[in-house]
């Protein structure tokens, strides 16, 4: 739904530089009562020297927990489901058996769009740390605008399962309205990456605090627009992380191909596919043009329904609000050739200032240390050809192809769970996430070099059951 405004400008705020600084030195932690699912101290998992301090952050709970994967998690009230609901297939099993410590909290912010606890402050966290660790740390940013739970079903009870530390952030802002945050377009985006950059080197902290050493080992990982995180933190803060894993991560580049170049031709074209006559051929290889896969017909009215429309305004508008004036993030479903309508926007046309919103938050390709990437051939909110396939021509072309590795795996689509309504046309990512996460330990320790990057093809005989729990690599 657009929101009217008075003016062009967006009212943005934001804690300035100064005063993160000065919280990072000032923390106290916070005592709060053993909520329901939480350990009395005495249990032996919380044992020992006082729970570990987050550094910089504003606010923390520790909690000692019998269980940290959502199969305790859910019950005691330290995930949300709401967070990762349509994220991941209905048949996904969930670990359990990790007792340990969950540390919520927020860092200094101004914005309010997570109410998560009831908090309404941006900037959350989670960590979490299992009492058998294994010596490593998995740090994650959200996927869309989730919150800092999303990824506890995909990827944190997996982890978690395994030994790891992990920790998650909500990237500061959150919900369809985050484009209000920041101080000028591009910012709210670019607050994503300085609040990993942040809960990274707090998260590092806190292990050695309760570990009584650092992590041997430091993963970025995450789908979508936390894919985008791991390739920029690997860009621009190697010196934080050992290697990661970008899952379909969202590409950002000032010249193009990025979400304003290929999503309005679909709000174009697609409703003349859909309505058939004589003007659907000609739609159909519009979109195909635009970057959608041919194959890929039978996702598009869901994306239609659900997410072009409205990803491509709340992007549009944070990185060019003038585009519509005084209107907040366009008007939903306009019909091309009326007023200021996102289905017409020509991201070639429009000034320079909207290429250097871009260019705040682009990505170069130069990465500093071990990524691999997966991406699904039928995804349609992030088409392959122009998302991943340009990131892995970037990497060559910076000099770090031998840092890369790339499996594109056919028949996965952008949203897992779409696997349970066309499961005799699509693959679910999940397990190629964890088979590509255990390439890349197995790559760091130099035991298994990562298979050369190709097309994984989707097994023609292969069960649901099957494809739900493999997804080798390799050939």
């Amino acid at each position: 739904m657009a929101l009217p405004r008075t003016t062009s400008t967006r009212p943005r705020t934001r804690t300035t530089l100064a005063a993160l600084l000065l919280a990072s030195l000032s923390f106290t932690p916070t005592a709060t009562a053993t909520p329901a699912g939480a350990s009395p101290a005495r249990d032996p998992h919380c044992a020992g020297p006082a729970r570990p301090v987050v550094p910089g952050a504003a606010h923390q709970r520790a909690d000692c927990l019998e269980e940290l994967t959502t199969a305790g998690t859910v019950g005691s009230g330290h995930t949300d489901p709401a967070d990762w609901a349509g994220l991941t297939p209905k048949g996904l099993a969930t670990p359990s058996g990790v007792p340990g410590v969950q540390i919520d909290g927020y860092f200094p912010d101004s914005s309010t769009t997570n109410t998560n606890h009831g908090w309404n402050h941006d900037a959350q966290f989670v960590i979490r740390l299992p009492d058998r660790w294994n010596g490593g740390l998995v740090v994650a940013g959200t996927p869309g605008n989730r919150e800092q739970y999303a990824n506890d079903r995909a990827i944190a009870d997996w982890v978690l399962s395994r030994g790891y530390a992990y920790a998650a952030t909500d990237k500061g802002n959150t919900g369809p309205a985050f484009h209000r945050d920041g101080d000028r377009p591009g910012e709210a985006i670019a607050e994503w990456n300085t609040r990993m950059t942040q809960l990274t080197r707090a998260a590092r902290a806190v292990v050695t605090q309760r570990y009584h050493r650092p992590p041997a080992r430091t993963l970025a990982t995450g789908m979508s627009n936390a894919g985008y995180l791991v390739r920029w933190q690997l860009e621009n803060h190697p010196e934080l992380y050992d290697g990661g894993v970008d899952w379909e991560g969202t590409l950002w580049r000032a010249d193009g191909p990025n979400l304003l170049t290929f999503l309005p031709p679909a709000l174009r074209h697609y409703p003349a596919y859909e309505a058939g006559g004589p003007g659907a051929e000609g739609a159909r290889k519009a979109m195909h043009a635009a970057g959608y896969p041919a194959g890929s017909e039978f996702l598009w009215p869901y994306h239609h329904k659900v997410y072009w429309d409205l990803t491509q305004r709340i992007y549009r508008e944070e990185i060019d609000p003038d585009f519509d004036g005084p209107t907040e993030a366009g008007t939903p479903y306009c019909a091309p050739g009326s007023a200021a309508c996102d289905a017409d926007y020509d991201y070639a046309s429009r000034p320079a200032e909207v290429r250097r919103a871009v260019q705040r938050i682009a990505l170069t390709g130069r990465i500093g240390k071990p990524l691999i990437t997966v991406h699904g051939t039928l995804d349609v909110l992030l088409p392959i050809s122009r998302g991943s396939d340009v990131y892995a021509r970037m990497v060559r072309r910076a000099g770090r192809g031998e840092l890369h590795r790339y499996y594109r795996i056919e028949g996965g689509t952008h949203t897992d769970s779409l696997v349970d309504t066309f499961p005799d046309r699509l693959r679910p990512l999940v397990p190629c996430h964890r088979s590509a996460f255990t390439a890349l330990e197995g790559w760091l320790t130099h035991s298994a070099p990562p298979p050369a990057g190709r097309t994984v093809p989707r097994p023609p005989s292969a069960d649901a059951a099957t494809l739900l729990t493999t997804c080798p690599l390799g050939r």
